[in-house]
């Protein structure tokens, strides 16, 4: 089964964000495939480099990009949430006159269109947080 994931929730705004990690590990210790986790609203700051939570807590973004690396997941943040919450590549750094980026490795920003095409391809698309 392929599995799409959308994580809405900051690092450490909910349990969410470690929630979805933990469901993406089983989801791949079961055989079964990740097409794509969108990160959206406050859960673009899964991809920000800046994050440093105390050693003897969870490092969600350590920990996502980590799990990318191993089973070579796409990992992209939704370009228009993320500028407007400050997580910036160079390019929109630059972009914006900024000084420097804050994307983490591993993660992309682009739009929306790459969650809707994650939908029409995966057999589920898991939500995390965002209830409002």
């Amino acid at each position: 089964m392929r599995f799409t994931l959308v994580v809405h929730s900051a690092p450490y705004q909910s349990a969410s964000a470690g929630t979805a990690l933990r469901f993406a590990r089983a989801v791949l210790d079961a055989g079964h495939q990740i097409h794509r986790v969108f990160f959206y609203r406050e859960g673009v700051h899964n991809a920000s480099a800046l994050a440093s939570p105390p050693r003897d807590e969870q490092n969600l973004p350590q920990e996502w990009r980590a799990l990318a690396k191993e089973h070579d997941l796409d990992l992209v943040v939704c370009i228009a949430a993320a500028v407007r919450r400050g997580i910036l590549d160079k390019e929109e750094a630059r972009r914006y006159e900024k000084k420097a980026g804050n994307l983490a490795k591993r993660f992309e920003l682009s739009g929306l269109g790459q969650l809707i095409e994650a939908s029409v391809v995966s057999d589920r698309v898991v939500t995390f947080g965002g209830g409002r």
